[in-house]
């Protein structure tokens, strides 16, 4: 709106996730509603290595930006360099190579996609885990040649389904790699209902291991 002559170098912390078994009233994952917005960067790290990295790109940058922290990852160890390093805004990270199928996972999906990963290892299906840790600037094209590689991906996130980031990516993916892929792109994410009190039904809502290995089996035609 001001053509360029100010900034507003804000970066705002927030949190996302399910799982901590309170209820409703904390449990979204509303970071889809930032990346709808023009002129936002909204940043999903995954690991401690990708939040330092990323937060520091973050503060560096001059546009606002939305850094989405896991609550359930706020217990996650991992190497963290303690010299300088930065991490550029809108580069995904393949977290595991495969070659049967892709997996697009965020923030603690990443770590449930690869538990599964090593799941379908189990009867042979090697699945890739892509971390986009940007929602946007988003790395299409990472995701994209992913894609191309395994001709079969699914999107993982613990956002709703319902006009969410899984469906954004997979638009991307069918329109990037659409002459490459075996099937139809499948979306994995929260159940379109408020997040329940109850553990057993909370742990309903959101996606897991067992949930994203059967998804892959039937892609790949181990039913």
């Amino acid at each position: 709106m001001s053509g360029a002559k100010l900034n507003v170098p804000m970066v705002l912390r927030t949190t996302l996730g399910a799982g901590r078994r309170s209820a409703a009233q904390h449990s979204q994952s509303l970071h889809a509603w930032f990346s709808h917005i023009p002129g936002l960067k909204v940043v999903i790290p995954s690991t401690p290595y990708d939040a330092k990295g990323l937060i520091k790109a973050s503060i560096r940058d001059d546009n606002p930006v939305c850094f989405f922290e896991d609550k359930m990852m706020y217990r996650l160890e991992g190497p963290v360099p303690p010299e300088e390093y930065v991490i550029p805004l809108g580069v995904a990270d393949v977290k595991r190579d495969g070659r049967d199928v892709t997996l697009v996972a965020t923030s603690s999906m990443v770590h449930v996609a690869l538990n599964a990963a090593k799941m379908l290892a189990e009867i042979d299906i090697e699945a890739e885990v892509v971390d986009p840790r940007c929602m946007f600037p988003l790395d299409k094209e990472t995701l994209i040649n992913s894609a191309k590689k395994t001709s079969r991906a699914i999107v993982i996130d613990e956002g709703y389904e319902r006009f969410g980031v899984t469906a954004e990516i997979a638009s991307v993916i069918s329109d990037g790699a659409f002459y490459f892929l075996d099937a139809p792109v499948k979306r994995l994410g929260a159940l379109d209902v408020p997040i329940p009190f109850s553990p057993g039904l909370e742990d309903l809502t959101i996606p897991n291991e067992q949930r994203i290995f059967d998804t892959a089996r039937t892609l790949c035609g181990r039913i």
